[in-house]
């Protein structure tokens, strides 16, 4: 459906345009919000997409997904932020506060959620998007090399990567219970 619309709004159908904006400016928000941890940064950054959007719809060729062109545009206008900003630490903090501004009563599955997304919060930048695409945002492995610009080698190590400095992490943790 979006490869259609987005077909049909690099032509110059308003309607179909808007429609892709009204369908992934939520996504755009949370994958930001994700990234960056500020809800007022990731408002700003989702705001940027959608003119991006608008003006390089046209760039869209179809070559791939368009929600995996989406997430590149997402994932460019998040870096272009962070270094205007001179914020890299804002990048740093992630996903653990969207969670905790919206849930007020953890269970024990969403407290270990909560570990997680503060645990990834640790990790490289480069680490932590590969992480946060494929475990929250649920891209496929070669969807995410796409949107990365690196090969799906890459991918696999960094998440093979992730794996293990989450596991370090947890015996870390358990070693001071």
């Amino acid at each position: 459906m979006d490869e259609a619309l987005a077909a049909k709004a690099r032509s110059g159908d308003r309607p179909a345009l808007l429609r892709l904006l009204e369908r992934h400016h939520d996504t755009a928000f949370r994958f930001s919000y994700r990234l960056l941890g500020s809800r007022t940064d990731a408002q700003d950054v989702a705001q940027e997409v959608c003119i991006r959007l608008v003006e390089r719809i046209a760039s869209f060729r179809g070559d791939s997904r368009f929600s995996t062109w989406l997430y590149q545009l997402v994932l460019n206008a998040c870096r272009d932020h962070v270094r205007r900003q001179g914020r890299v630490r804002d990048m740093q903090r992630g996903y653990a506060a969207f969670h905790a501004e919206d849930q007020a009563n953890w269970a024990d599955s969403d407290r270990r959620l909560r570990w997680l997304y503060v645990a990834l919060d640790q990790l490289k930048p480069d680490l932590k998007e590969t992480a946060l695409l494929i475990l929250a945002e649920d891209v496929t492995q070669e969807d995410a090399a796409t949107i990365l610009g690196i090969s799906a080698g890459t991918v696999a190590w960094r998440m093979s990567e992730v794996k293990k400095r989450l596991r370090a992490m947890v015996d870390h943790d358990d070693e001071r219970l």
